[in-house]
C-alpha cells in the first residue's frame, strides 16, 4: 500500500493510450496507400536489404519489452527518471502521429510472396493487420531507444548488467527487425533517430516544471 500510495501518479500516465490508440487506427484507416499525395518513403539503400523473416521474433518482442520495461521504471525509477521517461514516450509518439498527418507517408518494399514457413505466417498475418503506412518515424524504434535508454540512466539498475545487456541487444535486434521485415525503411529508422536525439534538448524545462507538482 505504501508503494502504491508513492507511485499512483505515475501510473496515469498510462492513459496515454486512450488517446494513442483511437489516433493511431484513425490514421491507419484514412492513410492507406489509396491516398492522394501519399509519399513514398523508401529508396534504393532499402532495396539492397534482404528480407529475412526470422526477425519477426524481435518484431514482436517489442511489444512484451515496452511493456515490462515501463513496469520496470514506475517501481524503479526515481520522480525525474520516470517524468523523462514518461514523456520521451507520450511526446515523441505524438510527434511521430502528427508528421505521419502533415506528411502521410507509405512504403513499397513488402517482399510478392513470403516463405512457407512458420516465420513467414507470422509475417504474412502482420501484414494482414498493418499497413504499409505511416511508418516515417517508425514508432517501433522510436519506442525501443526510448526504453533502453531510460533503463541504462536508472540509477537503480546500475548494477544490473545483465539486464541492461539484454536491453541493449534486444533494442539493437527491434530495429534491424524493421527494416529485414521490409515494415520501415532506413528513412523511418533515421527519422526515429532525431526524433529521439533532439527531443531531449527540449524536454529538461518541462520535466523541471513538472517535478514542482509532485
Amino acid at each position: 500500500m505504501k508503494t502504491f500510495k508513492k507511485i499512483w501518479w505515475r501510473l496515469l500516465f498510462a492513459s496515454y493510450a486512450l488517446v494513442y490508440l483511437p489516433w493511431f487506427f484513425f490514421l491507419e484507416s484514412k492513410i492507406t496507400m489509396d491516398y492522394p499525395n501519399l509519399h513514398i518513403i523508401n529508396g534504393p539503400l532499402d532495396d539492397m536489404i534482404p528480407f529475412c523473416e526470422v526477425f519477426i521474433i524481435p518484431y514482436f518482442l517489442w511489444f512484451a519489452y515496452i511493456v515490462a520495461s515501463c513496469v520496470i521504471m514506475v517501481l524503479k525509477a526515481d520522480n525525474q527518471e520516470f517524468i523523462r521517461f514518461a514523456l520521451s514516450l507520450i511526446i515523441g509518439m505524438s510527434l511521430c502521429m502528427v508528421i505521419c498527418m502533415v506528411y502521410p507517408n507509405g512504403l513499397t518494399l513488402r517482399p510478392d510472396t513470403l516463405p512457407d514457413n512458420a516465420f513467414g505466417r507470422l509475417v504474412a498475418g502482420l501484414y494482414a493487420t498493418d499497413t504499409p503506412t505511416n511508418v516515417f518515424p517508425s514508432i517501433h524504434v522510436y519506442n525501443s531507444i526510448a526504453v533502453h535508454t531510460a533503463l541504462s540512466k536508472c540509477k537503480t539498475l546500475k548494477n544490473h548488467k545483465g539486464l541492461l545487456t539484454g536491453s541493449l541487444i534486444l533494442c539493437i535486434l527491434i530495429c534491424m527487425s524493421t527494416v529485414f521485415l521490409k515494415q520501415h525503411s532506413l528513412y523511418d529508422v533515421g527519422g526515429a533517430l532525431y526524433d529521439r536525439i533532439y527531443l531531449f534538448r527540449g524536454l529538461c524545462p518541462v520535466i523541471s516544471r513538472a517535478q514542482l507538482w509532485l
